[in-house]
């Protein structure tokens, strides 16, 4: 028969085991998974964003960069516990349906239409709807993310405004990547006289420009705006609903706004916060 101390002597190794692997268990359970967009992935942001998070927090967020459609997608199947999006429109309709616990405005920048230095269409200027019309008109070759992102769905406003029926007929030019937004401006800084709409944020972090150069901006209906939302626990009851609204309440507090701010390439600032348009 086994003595009461050998037994105790025995299990004290699983028992301290378990004392000591208890906080590092807790500390990576500690994390929240979020849905975004590759213009926030890719301009660099949540490399100079989310350290300062997770620094006032301890809470450690993963991203998962696609766009906004299927970041809207992976929320409704209860894949993310927060959204980054920017779709207002798409956002909107999330919450309406219930998967989003509420819609709160972020940041914004803006969208560029980005081209040949020599811009041999003839768009260069501030006005989007001209230049898509002229971009239909010559034929030229055009670059759409076709991925159902916030930016192509930008995209897709534009041509409307601009009164070109992409349903009907597209542009002789017009091809479409399903791709991201760095894999778009690759593909047109790679094809000779391409056109591509961007949003600046990427374009600023942009490396391998090429030929390519800012034709289109300033133009207000390039606006841009980011934000965020929790996913509704009524609807996936797994999700973690509390450290995402820590991280929702972080990002339009004056620390996350102040820290958005920051941010700069060259001296040029990417986003600008607006969560307390006033303040």
């Amino acid at each position: 028969m086994v003595s009461r101390k050998r037994l105790v002597l025995i299990a004290l190794p699983a028992i301290v085991a378990t004392v000591l692997l208890a906080p590092l268990a807790q500390a990576q359970s500690k994390f929240i998974v979020m849905a975004s967009t590759t213009s926030t992935e890719q301009s660099g942001l949540f490399k100079h964003l989310l350290p300062q998070f997770t620094q006032a927090s301890g809470i450690e967020v993963r991203v998962v960069a696609v766009g906004t459609g299927q970041a809207l997608d992976m929320a409704r199947r209860g894949d993310a516990d927060v959204l980054f999006v920017h779709d207002q429109p798409a956002e909107e309709k999330f919450v309406a349906e219930g998967f989003g616990l509420e819609r709160r405005p972020v940041m914004y920048n803006d969208f560029i239409l980005v081209g040949p230095k020599a811009d041999p269409a003839g768009v260069r200027g501030n006005n989007i709807a001209n230049a898509l019309k002229r971009l239909r008109d010559t034929g030229m070759a055009f670059v759409s993310r076709g991925d159902k992102s916030g930016t192509h769905s930008a995209e897709l406003r534009q041509w409307k405004v601009a009164g070109v029926d992409l349903a009907a007929a597209k542009p002789a030019g017009y091809k479409e990547c399903g791709c991201g937004m760095g894999q778009a401006l690759n593909i047109a800084a790679s094809t000779n006289n391409a056109y591509v709409l961007s949003d600046r944020g990427t374009w600023l972090n942009f490396k391998n420009r090429g030929d390519l150069a800012i034709v289109v901006e300033g133009d207000k209906q390039l606006f841009n705006q980011y934000g965020v939302m929790v996913v509704n626990p009524a609807k996936h009851p797994h999700t973690k609903k509390d450290q995402a609204q820590v991280f929702a309440d972080w990002v339009v507090s004056r620390a996350g706004q102040d820290a958005i701010a920051s941010y700069k390439i060259g001296g040029e600032q990417l986003f600008f916060p607006n969560a307390n348009p006033g303040v």
